[in-house]
């Protein structure tokens, strides 16, 4: 079986989809399927330095990169247009038994569906949150011409849509869209764990080995919440912890967070990491306390499942897909978005180590039982193959 994946970006800076893109191709390689990537060298306000115009190896994927069109208009720039990603797509597509066309509202995902259309080709829609209420919220009026005029006939012209949480789903179906869908969580690549991980991480943030560490590890975007997070830690100032905020963002931005911390009063014992990755990612998730993530909206959260799956408790809302898993099961907090509920949760964790620790059990143990890779890498073989021969999918 010969499957593509096209998406807009595989760069690090573009967050969670990219990432599961890369991480999941490996997989479903691993499990049979004969998987590569399409997708253009955008990476955010630059470009990647990678082999144009044909496959290459990339972080053990083979990846086929295409020239991003890059005016100094943000807008069109962010829109990731590339002739030859087009053309190629034209010319090749037909070679595929699959295309899994990731994300939406992007020239790389558009284009793909509709020469799919064009060609009669079976194609499989991820929209990675794109359809779900926030999401759509934002730029609404030019969201919803596109979607009036381009995207709805691509989207329902497609043999499937992949959700990965019954909340994207429910909140999608609100659009009326006509194509069969169904839900497949995202998977994960259980990472050995550090025995000393805590004792590294107070070692890198110069703190005494007893102080209470809680990270947030995501982009540094609106939607995620950090002007209620923030706030809400800053109520806590009289006490001892220490708050690491890992992840990138728009220069214009991270001024507004370094302004919240700042207020807040807990800019002196905050560790701004950036974006981190390899073993430092690891450490940083291992060595922590608690994992805080109050965003507006999450169609899945794999930040808080890597959390989870190395038996960290998670503070979250609502809006973030895992919100019933992580209640039902005790695995952590939900706060509604607001401050004084994130507080009263934070100060609930300072207060009550001994049951944290026991929520950071039972969460390892889900994590790792129900969201391995693997097992998720195989069912959406097992898909694949149900959509190539036209039967039901019972996912």
């Amino acid at each position: 079986m010969k499957v593509l994946h096209i998406i807009p970006s595989v760069a690090q800076i573009r967050g969670g989809p990219s990432q599961n893109t890369l991480v999941l191709v490996k997989a479903l390689r691993k499990c049979g399927v004969d998987a590569e990537i399409a997708t253009t060298n955008d990476n955010g306000p630059d470009l990647l330095d990678v082999p144009l115009d044909r496959c290459s190896e990339y972080q053990q994927v083979p990846v086929w990169f295409f020239p991003r069109f890059s005016p100094p208009i943000n807008s069109v720039r962010e829109f990731a247009f590339s002739k030859g990603l087009t053309k190629w797509l034209w010319q090749n597509a037909s070679k595929y038994d699959l295309l899994h066309v990731r994300a939406l509202f992007s020239y790389a995902s558009t284009a793909a569906m509709a020469i799919a259309r064009s060609q009669n080709l079976n194609y499989l829609v991820e929209p990675h949150g794109l359809l779900c209420q926030w999401s759509m919220q934002q730029s609404t009026l030019k969201k919803q011409v596109y979607l009036s005029v381009i995207e709805r006939a691509n989207i329902n012209g497609s043999q499937a849509l992949r959700f990965s949480s019954l909340q994207e789903q429910q909140e999608a179906a609100q659009l009326n869209l006509k194509a069969p869908s169904f839900v497949l969580n995202h998977g994960l690549a259980i990472p050995e764990l550090i025995p000393n991980a805590r004792q590294q991480l107070r070692e890198l943030l110069q703190v005494p080995e007893d102080r209470p560490v809680i990270l947030y590890m995501s982009r540094l975007h609106p939607k995620k919440g950090l002007d209620y997070l923030i706030p809400a830690l800053g109520k806590l100032a009289p006490q001892e912890f220490s708050f690491v905020l890992a992840g990138s963002g728009t220069p214009e931005y991270a001024a507004e967070v370094e302004a919240l911390l700042v207020a807040a009063g807990i800019r002196d014992r905050t560790y701004l990491a950036n974006f981190v990755s390899g073993e430092t990612k690891d450490i940083f998730l291992q060595g922590a306390d608690l994992f805080a993530l109050t965003s507006h909206s999450e169609n899945f959260g794999v930040a808080v499942l890597e959390a989870m799956a190395v038996g960290v408790p998670v503070l979250i809302t609502p809006g973030v897909a895992l919100a019933p898993l992580v209640a039902q099961h005790q695995l952590g907090y939900v706060a509604e978005l607001d401050v004084e509920a994130i507080a009263f949760s934070l100060q609930s964790w300072l207060n009550e180590p001994l049951q944290a620790k026991q929520m950071g059990d039972r969460a390892r143990q889900l994590a790792r039982e129900k969201y391995a890779l693997e097992r998720v890498a195989a069912n959406l073989k097992d898909i694949y193959t149900a959509i190539l021969k036209r039967e039901l999918i019972s996912y």
